[in-house]
């Protein structure tokens, strides 16, 4: 769906403008170039000179993705991957992003989701059953299994 048709040279203040904006993945600059009309060989030599002038980082765009949606979201590491794979984002990039979490909060806040989470369950008088409900609640946030099942039988006796 072409909304505008722009020449290379009309096109690239713009892009350089939605760069400069906020972090952006190559995948949303391709997509953007393409809708005001470009070629894929001009959306290529775009983002080599967006690269080039460091408006486009990838694995800058990857840490920054990755810190937001773990603090304001409180995503775990598997959703944050899948998230960064949707986005065609390297395995190299998504690494170095997922790296750059610090474990012990990371921790803090599986904790603080699974102790939110069992307030809400204080009805549930069946163990298993409040344990499971847990235990899928965080595995929607993308939290991994082993930690999951370390919290919940913390604080499930």
């Amino acid at each position: 769906m072409q909304l505008q048709n722009f020449t290379p040279q009309q096109a690239l203040p713009k892009i350089k403008h939605f760069c400069a904006y906020q972090e952006r993945c190559h995948s949303e600059i391709k997509e953007k170039l393409y809708e005001f009309g470009l070629s894929s060989y001009d959306a290529e030599e775009i983002i080599s000179k967006l690269i080039e002038e460091n408006f486009l980082n990838e694995e800058r765009f990857a840490i920054h993705f990755a810190g937001g949606k773990f603090r304001i979201k409180q995503w775990g590491r598997i959703k944050i991957k899948y998230e960064l794979k949707k986005k065609n984002v390297s395995d190299y990039c998504i690494k170095k992003a997922l790296s750059a979490i610090n474990n012990s909060d990371y921790f803090t806040v599986l904790s603080k989701l699974a102790d939110l989470k069992l307030k809400s369950l204080k009805s549930e008088k069946n163990i298993f059953i409040k344990k499971k409900k847990l235990h899928s609640h965080l595995m929607l946030k993308g939290y991994e299994t082993s930690l999951i099942q370390e919290v919940v039988n913390d604080i499930i006796k």
